[in-house]
Formats: C-alpha cells, sequence, structure tokens
C-alpha cells in the first residue's frame, strides 16, 4: 500500500499543495508552519476523524466554503484515486464513484498513526485507550465501525428513557429491552475487543521488549465490570443484562448508564505496575509507541495489507539506539515522518525530504 501523491485545497493553514511521495518522506520545518496538517490530511483517507479531535468544519482553511482532499494510491498492484469534499461534513468518492460515507474509504486504505496527543492513551483515562482498541478494530473489521454505531445508538437510547423516567416512573418497565438490545451488541463489541488484545499483544511485547533492551515487560488487560476471559459470546451477553439490571436502581438515579462495554479500560502494565500511575515518561512513550508499531503489524498479519505509518514529531525525542530501533520496524512499509531537523532522520534512512513553512514546501 502507498500514497504516490496529494492535492491539498483549502485545509487548515494550507491554501494549495500538490506533492509526489515516496517510500520514506521526511517532512521538517518549524513548528506550527504545518506539517501536521499535512499527516492529518492523509489519515482522513483512512475513514477515520481526525487524530486531533475536531470537528470537520474546523478542518477547513478560515475564510474558506470548503476544503478539498485528493490521492492517488496504490493498493495490491492497483492504482486508484480518492477525494473528499468537506463542506460542514465530509463526502468521498473512489475512482469518480461517490461513497455512502466517507468512513468507508477505510476499506481502501490502512495507516496507523502516533502523535504527541496519543500519549494520553497511557496518560488520561479509559476513554483513551478505547478508542484506540475500537479505531484499531475499524480498520481489521469491517463491520466493527457498524457495530459501535447500533451499540452507541442503544445506549443514547437507553440514556434518553432513563432521563424521561424520572418525570414518568411507569416507563422504568420498558428498561429490559433496551438492556437486551445494549447486551447483544456489547457482547460482541467485548469479544471484539478481547480478540484484539489477545492477538496484539506479542507484537507489543516483542517491540516494547526491543525499545528497553529487555530492561521491562509489558502486559495489557481488557477490564470491565466482570472477568471476560473464557466466556463465550452467550455467556457475556447473559452476564452483561444481569449487570444492567442489577444496575437498574443506581441508573435511575443518575440518569445514565453506569455499566457496560462504554466503560471499560485497557489496563497497561509495566513489570505489573499501572503505566499510567507509575510509569515515567519515557516508559509511557515507549508503551504508545510499541502499541502503535503492533498495530501496523498485526494489521499487515489480520488483512494482507502493509498499513501507511504516520510518525508526528516522535523522533527528535528519541535517542539513537530507539530511533533505530523504530526504523528497523518500518521496512516494507511507507512511512512519513514529521521533524524540524530532517538531519534527524536522514542520519538513519535517506528519503523525499519536504521543508515546510506557512502551508506550503520551500
Amino acid at each position: 500500500m502507498k500514497i504516490k501523491s496529494i492535492d491539498i485545497e483549502n485545509y487548515r493553514n494550507i491554501k494549495n499543495l500538490n506533492l509526489d511521495f515516496d517510500d520514506v518522506n521526511i517532512i521538517y520545518g518549524e513548528n506550527a508552519q504545518g506539517k501536521t496538517n499535512l499527516i492529518e490530511a492523509i489519515y482522513l483517507f483512512t475513514g477515520a476523524k481526525s487524530f486531533r479531535g475536531v470537528r470537520d468544519k474546523e478542518l477547513v482553511k478560515f475564510g474558506c466554503d470548503y476544503s478539498k482532499l485528493k490521492i492517488c494510491f496504490e493498493n495490491k498492484k492497483r492504482e486508484q484515486n480518492a477525494e473528499i469534499l468537506i463542506k460542514g461534513r465530509r463526502s468521498a468518492t473512489l475512482n469518480g464513484v461517490k461513497k455512502k460515507s466517507a468512513s468507508s474509504l477505510g476499506d481502501e486504505l490502512k495507516a496507523v498513526i502516533f502523535s504527541p496527543v496519543h500519549l494520553s492513551m497511557v496518560k488520561d483515562g479509559p476513554a483513551e485507550r478505547r478508542k484506540f482498541i475500537d479505531g484499531a478494530l475499524c480498520q481489521i473489521k469491517s463491520g466493527y465501525r457498524s457495530l459501535l454505531k447500533e451499540y452507541n445508538r442503544c445506549l443514547a437510547q437507553r440514556n434518553m428513557l432513563l432521563k424521561d423516567i424520572g418525570a414518568n416512573p411507569s416507563l422504568a418497565d420498558m428498561l429490559y429491552i433496551w438492556d437486551k438490545n445494549l447486551a447483544s451488541s456489547g457482547a460482541k463489541i467485548i469479544m471484539q475487543r478481547r480478540k484484539y488484545i489477545e492477538a496484539v499483544t506479542p507484537f507489543v511485547k516483542d517491540i516494547f521488549d526491543g525499545l528497553s533492551n529487555g530492561r521491562e515487560s509489558i502486559e495489557l488487560v481488557l477490564k470491565g465490570e466482570f472477568d471476560y476471559l473464557g466466556l463465550t459470546l452467550d455467556e457475556i451477553e447473559d452476564r452483561l443484562v444481569k449487570e444492567f439490571i442489577a444496575a437498574k436502581s443506581n441508573d435511575m438515579i443518575n440518569r445514565i448508564t453506569t455499566v457496560g462495554p462504554h466503560r471499560d479500560d485497557m489496563d497497561i502494565l509495566i513489570n505489573g505496575r499501572s503505566a499510567r500511575l507509575y510509569g515515567s515518561q519515557g516508559q509511557q512513550r515507549s508503551c504508545v509507541l510499541a502499541l502503535k508499531l503492533a498495530e501496523a503489524s498485526l494489521l499487515k498479519q489480520m488483512t494482507g495489507d502493509e498499513p501507511i505509518v504516520l510518525l508526528d514529531d516522535v523522533m527528535s525525542e528519541l535517542d539513537e539506539s530507539r530511533q533505530d530501533y523504530i526504523l528497523n520496524h518500518l521496512k516494507d512499509r511507507q512511512i512519513f515522518i514529521t521533524c524540524c531537523d530532517a538531519n534527524t532522520v536522514l542520519r538513519l534512512k535517506q528519503g523525499k525530504t519536504f521543508h515546510i513553512s506557512d502551508g506550503g514546501v520551500i
């Protein structure tokens, strides 16, 4: 999988930009010049939302009505063209055919991204760790995104009912209907998350061992209201229904669903201790890097597609041995690396360079 070129119009601080890419692409320049904007524009073609957590309309250059992105890419030795139009919301076309949604582009193009914002995966609460698992699964399992939407739709309906019960207590009898629906889709989400953690863990362990020079070990543990290990899909669904019933009184008081996979977490342990609570800055960064590089390896194994790797402002903060180790895991993949000084990466591996200044290449 390889992106051959990109055309950008009215995106963030970029007015017009047309670039041709190589296997290794180094994007350098001062801060706030547009390096991350270029990486972000590429990432949108995976069908995901911005990794910076902004709404689509915020991606359009200030004062403009729309933003347009085009790429030419190669997948399974076939050249394809994709376009994203951002005008209020995103729409997309693939090879001239309008797609049902921009998210469906993810069926054709896979990418893994590391950005400093992803350090929140270790530092912050469970939501960021769930987002990592769910984002990875959306690229591996074509139906997972729809499964998440179904669960969130049921969750919103149940929460709305809980609010209505405050004014009309007789509606409480209807909760059981949503409990069943929520448990059905929720059990499938839990099972997929469990299988993902089991599959990605060997890759994470191997990469983290290399990053720490064998001095530390890492473990990933999916945590919920009960122990998911060893349970079948039907058993998880039955247990979820029981959890919803048991939490009914508490949910009616709080007017929100307090249990379920939307509250689950993934513990990241270094030598048996919480990386979030006890890990150093370097250990936490190594955890995220190991998870992201492992995500790329598992994507290749599960789909046969070699994902594009996007590294935003990461190499300059690592010592030479860690830089060497990371780049050795990026062989045979197209990579995009942003940094302030191109020599940081060029001394390790040759590549095409782009000097970004004020949203353009100089």
